[in-house]
């Protein structure tokens, strides 16, 4: 059988395309748990550092950048790592580096402190995305992989949604000095969560037999590499398009189009709520068998979001911004659904050594130098004209939609490809 073989599941469990749960209870939570953590307080630092310590937001935001680009290494770092010690030990590591970054915030209150904390918080981060797909494949049946990595695409929305409601209502009861209360009640979010992914029991996934991996490899490592990093370049453009979401959504409906500041996290709240709600039974009943086919729906998904974002902004052509911005936000979620789960699968699957640290590491690497990307992309598109960053984007997609065919294992001579 192998990992992407779908399984019976009785009753609501198999109409909401759940996995079964029973005995996984400590990897869900530190699942949940990691990613209340991150929905807390990821979005409020810049928001900490100039209210409370009083700092210039040039300052504050050059600090952030250099810490997240001084961390950009540690993928390979935790690459090693993980090929040494496995993901369940890399994986606990990462939450107590993030708990010790987002400590130093109390301490931290000049712009090489803040980067120092940057560096920290996002080491940590690089760390536990670099581990956390293989972590599934050690942790959970072999038989229900896709299922698995679709229940933790939800919840890591659930967590990161729970995360910023919790925060907003404690801002808006208290007032921005309770920013110190979230940051102090954040690292034992991060401590537990490593506590919870230490007790997992973890099993080796067993490898292939040699005549499937001659197969698989069509006998050429380097065809193997050309595969995975295929796959790696495919998947910045979705990067870039998740990064769009908190970087440019609020900008470009408030300034753009004139729509009231609250418009752009009705956008997030529905993204929100249907990746969290929809992904296990999409994945389990509408997508595609092969992953790879997947990343293509999702992908084509994206193409046709971009240009509904971009109608309210095109010249010359009064087209309504809230059925426009509703429809987009509706296909970009079901790509995210559809894409992210089948990207994953194939992070760790597509290749015999996908779940080896070395892969593992340019995976990660394609995300973290996306998010890094992100912010100085689409504000400095958006300075030339309002559609630019839309038509970028699309014809990302495009070629990434493009390319994805090539993924394609090199099938033995009569059989056929698995991927």
């Amino acid at each position: 059988m192998t990992p992407t073989t779908p399984i019976r599941r009785p009753g609501l469990r198999g109409v909401l395309g759940l996995p079964a749960t029973r005995g996984h209870g400590r990897f869900i939570t530190g699942n949940l748990v990691d990613s209340l953590g991150n929905g807390m307080l990821l979005p409020l630092g810049l928001l900490y550092f100039t209210t409370l310590r009083d700092l210039p937001l040039a300052a504050v935001g050059a600090a952030v950048t250099v810490g997240q680009l001084a961390a950009l290494p540690v993928v390979f770092v935790a690459g090693r790592v993980m090929d040494r010690q496995g993901p369940k030990r890399l994986t606990v590591a990462a939450n107590v580096v993030s708990a010790a970054g987002f400590l130093s915030f109390l301490l931290a209150d000049r712009p090489w402190q803040i980067a120092g904390s940057y560096l920290l918080v996002q080491s940590g981060i690089n760390a536990y995305y670099t581990a956390q797909r293989t972590l599934i494949l050690h942790a959970t049946p072999a038989a229900e992989t896709r299922g698995w990595f679709a229940f933790t695409s939800s919840l890591r929305n659930i967590g990161i949604g729970a995360g910023a409601l919790l925060a907003a209502g404690v801002l808006a009861l208290f007032g921005t000095h309770a920013l110190t209360w979230l940051v102090t009640a954040a690292v034992p979010l991060y401590l537990l969560a490593a506590l919870c992914f230490a007790r997992v029991r973890t099993t080796a996934p067993p490898g292939r037999p040699r005549h499937e991996d001659r197969a698989a490899r069509g006998g050429s490592d380097a065809g193997d590499m050309r595969r995975y990093l295929l796959l790696v370049a495919c998947n910045v453009p979705f990067v870039l398009a998740q990064a769009m979401l908190s970087v440019l959504i609020a900008v470009y409906a408030t300034e753009t189009l004139g729509l009231p500041a609250w418009s752009a996290s009705v956008l997030l709240v529905v993204n929100t709520v249907m990746v969290s709600t929809l992904t296990s039974p999409l994945t389990a009943h509408v997508a595609p068998k092969q992953p790879r086919h997947t990343l293509a729906l999702g992908h084509g998904l994206l193409v046709c979001a971009m240009p509904a974002f971009a109608a309210p902004a095109w010249p010359g052509v009064d087209f309504p911004a809230w059925p426009a911005l509703a429809l987009a936000i509706v296909l970009f979620s079901l790509a995210e659904i559809l894409y992210s789960p089948a990207v994953g699968e194939l992070s760790v699957t597509l290749t015999p050594t996908a779940a080896r640290g070395s892969r593992q590491s340019l995976y990660q690497l394609s995300w973290a130098s996306g998010n890094i990307a992100a912010p100085a992309l689409f504000t400095g598109l958006l300075d030339v004209h309002a559609l630019l960053p839309w038509a970028v984007q699309g014809v990302a997609c495009l070629m990434a939609l493009a390319a994805i065919p090539a993924l394609k294992s090199p099938a033995a001579q009569g059989g056929r490809s698995s991927v």
